[in-house]
C-alpha cells in the first residue's frame, strides 16, 4: 500500500523561488524598495502572496535573499602578496556595489529595518556582516603571517578602523563612496596599525 504524503509548505519549489527573487530585484530597479510590497512582488513573478509568506516573513528577509549572492560575491579577499593593494581592491569593490543605484538604497532600508526587527538584523550579521569581518581578519591574518603587517595588530580594531569608514559614509551618506577614499582609508590605517 502506498502511503500519500503531505506536500511540506516550507520546502520551496526552485522555479517559484527563483521567479520570486528576480521580480523583486526587478522591482527594486523600478520602483525602489519603498514602494515595493509582497503583492507586488506576487504579481510579477506569478506566484501566490501567500508563497512568498510561507518562505519568507517580511519584504525585507526577501530582499536579504535576493542580494546575498551579489553581495557574497564581493566577499572574497584578494591575495596578491600586497596587503594595501588588496584591501583596497575589496574596499573598492564595496564601494563600487554600495554605489550600484538598485542595490545601495534597498540594502541601506535593510540595514535601517534591522534596527526594530531582530530577526532580520540576525540574518544581516550571519549571512553579510560577519563573513565579511571573518575573510577581512583571514586577509589580514595572512600578512601577519607573511610579515606584511605586526603580530601583535589587533584585527579587530583593524577591522573596525577599515569598514568603520566605509559604513560611515555608505550608511549616513556623510559623503561620498569613491575609489580615493577607499585608497586614503587604507593607507591611513594601515600607517596607524602597521
Amino acid at each position: 500500500m502506498m502511503v500519500r504524503r503531505e506536500p511540506d509548505p516550507t520546502r520551496r519549489n526552485a522555479r517559484a523561488q527563483a521567479a520570486i527573487l528576480e521580480a523583486t530585484r526587478e522591482l527594486i530597479g523600478s520602483i525602489g524598495y519603498d514602494r515595493m510590497s509582497i503583492e507586488g512582488i506576487a504579481t510579477a513573478a506569478g506566484v501566490g502572496k501567500q508563497t512568498i509568506y510561507r518562505w519568507w516573513p517580511s519584504k525585507a528577509a526577501v530582499v536579504l535573499d535576493a542580494w546575498a549572492p551579489e553581495v557574497q560575491q564581493h566577499l572574497i579577499f584578494p591575495n596578491t602578496g600586497d596587503l594595501a593593494t588588496d584591501l583596497k581592491t575589496e574596499l573598492k569593490s564595496a564601494s563600487d556595489l554600495s554605489n550600484d543605484p538598485n542595490f545601495g538604497p534597498s540594502f541601506r532600508a535593510l540595514v535601517a529595518e534591522s534596527q526594530h526587527d531582530q530577526t532580520l538584523a540576525t540574518q544581516l550579521l550571519e549571512r553579510i556582516f560577519w563573513p565579511r569581518v571573518e575573510a577581512a581578519k583571514e586577509r589580514l591574518r595572512a600578512a601577519q603571517d607573511d610579515g606584511q603587517l605586526a603580530a601583535a595588530t589587533d584585527l579587530d580594531l583593524a577591522v573596525d578602523l577599515l569598514y568603520g569608514a566605509f559604513y560611515y559614509r555608505y550608511l549616513l551618506r556623510a559623503a561620498a563612496l569613491s575609489h580615493e577614499h577607499a585608497e586614503a582609508v587604507v593607507e591611513a590605517v594601515l600607517a596607524g596599525i602597521g
